[in-house]
């Protein structure tokens, strides 16, 4: 049984383009916070990767690191 509308129409109202610049997560972290954003998206100095830093509900921060099969 599914749990999702086949018949849903996916409509995205807005598109953003930025520069992004190599910095460490913790430092994009920092700027999510000067954003009063709840994600941030960054190129990871360490790894060359474009990364994605997120607020939890707990007041702490997730890192995502995408890997490619």
């Amino acid at each position: 049984e599914k749990d999702y509308d086949d018949d849903a129409e996916v409509k995205i109202v807005r598109s953003k383009r930025f520069g992004i610049k190599p910095m460490n997560p913790e430092e994009a972290c920092v700027q999510m916070e000067l954003l009063q954003h709840n994600f941030y998206v960054f190129l990871n100095s360490e790894t060359d990767e474009v990364n994605v830093v997120y607020k939890r509900k707990n007041n702490t921060y997730g890192l995502i690191e995408p890997e490619f099969d």
